[in-house]
């Protein structure tokens, strides 16, 4: 049975590292998380397309399915815009609680949408972004109802405003007002740049209503590499007030800086036997897959 996000959220901020298979979200799991997230900008990458919302509802899912099956792992899923209008949205949120998510977030971005590190973006009005969120809030409600959920395994629902971007940090507190009037439990302000913006951000949720130890929403810090915000370490995001952190696409830049290398290498030397090293063995994959060759294989209990 997987656990659910609520269930590992506490008063320390939770690291959450992303996931573009099932079989990276089984290495978080064994490495220690307690739960993963998926990205729209790495699952459309990995697909071979860019981060524009060209990929569809199905193919999520699909994702989501063998990344919680396989790692018995909450996941937070990004839904981009929600693949549409509210009914869409609606939508949505049933697939993925369905699938095995624990929560998505859908931001206020018009479609087609762009990498909330990259300049260009355009908001959809507040009213309008707010509406879907209530849609939201509503269809997860629906499907808490019809899985009798508990209060500690209820989906969760959460907001993604990129107007500190566009319309300055002001406008991102204010919409995200907003969509906790309509139901977000969880918030996530994109883009931020710099220490002082997240503690501000922060600052100004806690006094709403909302599931947090710390008093207000759960508050979610977007730490990416190469984008407008600094690097900074979990500790330092714990003491600005940050539920949990994800790290998108780190995984996959790891990755493919490693394949790139050694198909480099294996191009211009015909071998990777100096790779070896760097290699994850055979007995290990295997033991992460819990296979044994010499026995029936089956999805293990986790």
């Amino acid at each position: 049975m997987n656990q659910s996000l609520r269930s590992v959220l506490s008063a320390t901020t939770l690291p959450i590292p992303g996931v573009f298979n099932a079989l990276v979200a089984l290495a978080a799991r064994d490495a220690g998380f307690r739960a993963c997230y998926i990205s729209g900008g790495a699952t459309s990458v990995c697909a071979g397309v860019p981060d524009i919302g060209l990929l569809s509802l199905d193919h999520f899912c699909i994702l989501i399915r063998e990344v919680a099956r396989a790692s018995a792992l909450p996941v937070i899923a990004d839904a981009d815009t929600g693949f549409g209008d509210e009914q869409m949205t609606r939508r949505t949120v049933i697939e993925y609680a369905h699938a095995g998510a624990s929560c998505l977030h859908i931001e206020d971005q018009v479609f087609p949408k762009r990498c909330g590190h990259l300049e260009g973006k355009e908001l959809i009005p507040v009213e309008q972004a707010a509406e879907k969120i209530r849609w939201a809030a509503q269809a997860a409600r629906e499907v808490d109802e019809e899985r009798a959920a508990g209060a500690s395994d209820r989906f969760i629902v959460c907001a993604r405003t990129d107007a500190a971007g566009v319309e300055g940090l002001d406008s991102a507190i204010a919409r995200a007002r907003a969509y906790i009037d309509a139901g977000a439990e969880m918030i996530f302000p994109e883009g931020l740049q710099s220490e002082q913006d997240f503690e501000t951000f922060a600052r100004a949720m806690r006094d709403l209503p909302g599931p947090s130890a710390r008093g207000g929403p759960f508050l979610l810090a977007n730490m990416t590499e190469f984008g407008k915000t600094p690097m900074l370490p979990l500790a330092r995001f714990d003491e600005l007030g940050y539920d949990c952190v994800i790290y998108p696409v780190s995984m996959l830049r790891v990755a493919m800086g490693a394949v790139t290398h050694a198909l480099a290498d294996l191009h211009k030397a015909g071998t990777l036997e100096g790779w070896l090293d760097r290699m994850q063995t055979r007995q290990d994959l295997y033991r992460l897959v819990a296979y044994d060759p010499k026995q029936p294989w089956r999805f293990p209990a986790r």
